[in-house]
């Protein structure tokens, strides 16, 4: 059987494609692709499906990031207010220092919600008290600013440091609260409150299968 020129040149860049798309699926796309899986199985909640991922690869996936936002899993539970999760995540080895592209750590993600309650938790696996975003800006800084005065206390009380600036404005938690006049009462806490030992977190069950 005869065939044309034009449909054998047809076939060869089929080919060509086939072989480029299998010498594609590199080692590093299959490691995104459960990267990806394992941070849908965080958002959805998927106890058993973390858990069993965690078991073939804990150390590569316990701290894979969102490739557009940086977010870790850490960073996911905290936004949700999930202490169990959290919990369940460092105890696997989360680093509690985490940043996303704008620098932000989990601990800064609880301050900028509020989510007091993973504070002191998040702190009894080492994480910075006074760890700094790409803006300079304090977990202490964020809380002031967002007039959270039980935040401020709860990290004042774990050990953060009033006297840091950022690097916007190149002002301090207390330089904030000085400032605003709605602050009196946060100006307060800061210059009579002071540091203790960082709370250890109780012990906690994590996410149900």
């Amino acid at each position: 059987m005869a065939f044309s020129t034009d449909r054998l040149r047809k076939w060869g860049v089929a080919a060509a494609v086939v072989m480029g798309l299998a010498l594609a699926t590199s080692p590093a796309q299959a490691q995104f692709s459960d990267s990806y899986k394992f941070l849908k199985a965080i958002k959805d909640q998927d106890g058993q499906k973390v858990t069993d991922m965690l078991g073939e690869s804990a150390s590569t996936l316990i701290n894979t990031r969102d490739v557009t936002t940086g977010d870790g899993a850490l960073h996911i539970v905290t936004q949700r207010r999930d202490t169990a999760w959290i919990n369940f995540l460092l105890s696997k080895g989360a680093k509690p220092d985490i940043r996303d592209k704008a620098g932000n750590t989990p601990l800064l993600v609880a301050a900028q919600i509020g989510y007091v309650d993973a504070v002191p938790l998040l702190v009894s696996f080492k994480a910075d008290v006074n760890g700094a975003n790409g803006r300079g800006e304090t977990p202490l800084i964020i809380a002031v600013q967002r007039r959270d005065l039980a935040m401020v206390r709860q990290l004042i009380a774990l050990g953060a440091n009033p006297a840091l600036r950022d690097t916007v404005v190149g002002m301090s938690a207390r330089d904030y609260a000085q400032r605003d006049t709605r602050a009196g009462t946060i100006l307060k806490a800061l210059d009579e409150a002071k540091p203790a030992a960082a709370a250890t977190a109780k012990p906690m069950a994590g996410p149900r299968p």
